[in-house]
């Protein structure tokens, strides 16, 4: 019979992940489980991708607040630093927030705006414009912008997030000043120390600031690369793609993902004789319609994978065959020269005017994306997601 299903992506459940847990044989045994209870074929090119939380968990790559200031004072010592382009979010930055204030004498908070850079907003545009505001010269000072803008909370959390950032360092007895402005060099006016937060700009941020007079410039992914007092870190990425643990505490990136999925890969081979690729995936890239949010707060999708998953799609756009290079066929003939077209198409389609619409992202974006969205962030318990279908085509 004819296949009539394509792509299908199933969340599995698991053990909750402790430290020490061995994740590879807690992995397998979860897709082998699903297979037997749920009548599911394990085919070649199949897809298993985890989430990096429970890889992060069995590592036990923690740190506390303390850890995170330790690091901190090491690298500024007692200078003023300029926190600049920090996203606004408490499971992202509250405790890093909470570590920098802890580690410093002064901090100068400097959030860029009408939003962050994934999409979180401090004021609408809509109320730029109205002000006669231009957000990529215009500097503010906190007491200007609440005189233009007033008191605005975040769409879905609900946090004012100037007044939040503020307590915090007021909580770690820290001196804070806060400004608004797009432009890295304004940070210079206030102080020569720098800590830019931001995710996938911070290399831009960084080359500006030090052509410009900085004297001691890091970024989120400079600090904890290497174990403070006994914390986790993470000697890629630092801090970023870190979460809130605890009220003291965070949970970092997982580091040296790669042995992971490899030897996952090579079990599931062992115990299935098929070639099934396997992944780490953080944050999906998908933007919300209502809240304006980009999802991408991790410093990539995936920070390790199998071979296979290397590369783009090849793909081609089944309408515009239909519509163009095979308008004057029907059914059968039209099913037929289309299959063809397909089997017989380039290695690469990208300028091609059949392939046009098909936007060839990274495999691993698109499959992290997937795998996000179907595991979700909250109470589903499904860390593994089990992706069937995904390199097949009309032909299949």
């Amino acid at each position: 019979m004819e296949r009539v299903v394509g792509t299908v992506a199933r969340g599995l459940r698991c053990p909750i992940i402790n430290e020490g847990d061995n994740i590879e044989e807690i992995v397998v045994d979860s897709v082998l489980k699903a297979s037997e209870v749920e009548g599911l074929q394990i085919l070649d090119k199949d897809i298993v991708a985890i989430t990096e939380s429970i890889v992060a968990r069995a590592q036990g790559n923690y740190a506390t607040t303390d850890q995170i200031a330790k690091d901190i004072h090491s690298k500024f010592g007692d200078d003023t630093i300029g926190v600049i382009f920090p996203i606004l979010s408490r499971n992202r930055f509250g405790n890093c927030l909470r570590g920098i204030a802890k580690g410093a004498k002064k901090i100068v908070i400097m959030l860029s705006y009408p939003a962050d850079e994934v999409g979180n907003h401090l004021v609408d545009l809509d109320m730029l414009d109205e002000k006669g505001i231009n957000p990529w010269i215009d500097v503010l000072t906190e007491k200007q912008f609440r005189d233009l803008f007033g008191f605005n909370k975040h769409a879905f959390t609900g946090i004012d997030y100037i007044d939040y950032y503020k307590s915090l360092a007021k909580e770690a007895g820290v001196e804070c000043e806060v400004i608004f402005s797009n432009n890295p060099k304004t940070i210079l006016e206030y102080t020569k120390s720098v800590l830019a937060c931001d995710v996938h700009s911070r290399h831009r941020t960084k080359k500006i600031l030090r052509a410009n007079g900085a004297e001691k410039v890091y970024s989120l992914d400079d600090i904890l690369t290497e174990s403070i007092d006994g914390s986790g870190y993470n000697e890629e990425f630092g801090l970023l793609g870190s979460n809130t643990a605890t009220d003291d505490g965070m949970k970092l990136f997982p580091r040296n993902c790669q042995p992971v999925v490899d030897k996952i890969q090579l079990m599931l081979k062992e115990k299935t004789g098929k070639d099934v690729e396997v992944m780490v995936y953080g944050d999906g890239a998908f933007k919300d319609p209502v809240g304006k949010i980009w999802e991408l707060a991790d410093p990539v999708v995936s920070p390790a994978y199998t071979s296979g998953l290397n590369g783009t799609p090849n793909e081609v756009k089944l309408k515009y065959l239909a519509d163009n290079n095979f308008a004057d066929l029907r059914g059968d003939e039209l099913k037929q020269a289309i299959s063809e077209f397909i089997d017989n198409r380039e290695d690469n389609q990208v300028e091609s005017i059949e392939s046009q619409g098909t936007t060839p992202r990274k495999l691993t974006d698109l499959i992290g994306s997937l795998a996000d969205l179907t595991s979700g962030s909250g109470d589903k318990g499904t860390p593994i997601v089990f992706i069937q279908g995904y390199f097949d085509n009309f032909t299949k």
